[in-house]
Parts: C-alpha cells; sequence; structure tokens
C-alpha cells in the first residue's frame, strides 16, 4: 500500500512536470505543487483522526477525492478549492469531539 502511495505522488509529479515542459505555465505549475504539498500534508496530519474509525475512514476517502480534485485540476484547469481542501473538514470534525468528549482514557 506505501508503495502504491508513493507511485501515486510520483506519477502526479510527473504529470505536472511533463505538462509544465510542454505549456510553460508557471502559474499552474506552481498552484498544483502547492496544492500537492497541501494534500499531502492533510494526508499525514489526518493520522491524528486514527482512533475514530469511522471519521478517518472519511478523511482517506476525502483523501482520495481531493487527489481527483488536483487531477482534475491539472488537466480542465478547474480549481476547486472546496472538494481539494474537504479533508479539513474531518480533522476539525476530530478535534471538535476530542475537545467535548475527552482522550477517554483514564491516566490517574
Amino acid at each position: 500500500m506505501k508503495a502504491l502511495i508513493i507511485l501515486a505522488i510520483l506519477a502526479t509529479l510527473g504529470i505536472i512536470i511533463f505538462l509544465y515542459k510542454r505549456n510553460k505555465d508557471l502559474k499552474k505549475l506552481l498552484i498544483s505543487l502547492v496544492t500537492l504539498a497541501g494534500i499531502i500534508t492533510l494526508a499525514v496530519v489526518g493520522n491524528v483522526t486514527r482512533p475514530v474509525m469511522p471519521i478517518f475512514m472519511a478523511h482517506s476517502m476525502l483523501i482520495i477525492v481531493s487527489w481527483g480534485g488536483l487531477v482534475y485540476y491539472i488537466f480542465k484547469e478547474k480549481y476547486h478549492c472546496w472538494i481539494i481542501f474537504s479533508p479539513v473538514v474531518t480533522i476539525a470534525l476530530f478535534l471538535v469531539l476530542e475537545f467535548l468528549a475527552g482522550s477517554g482514557s483514564e491516566l490517574g
């Protein structure tokens, strides 16, 4: 699974660089790279939601959808930021639930 994720990242980078060399559109290159870095960051930060499995599964699905939104932007040049940054919702939901209910562990 990790190899598949790394291959997907490398393939996306390859497509971004290939299309930049073809079109020489620096703005699209920078937006694509920053968005890719943001999606990877959201995926890493989303591991915080792992204790609550339904939220983690929803977060994983939203990461895949946001990756698709990036690929859609790369090919169609329509940037839907609400799709791309939708995993923020699951992280915020998890943080609200942790604030309201606590971690549930009794340490003392």
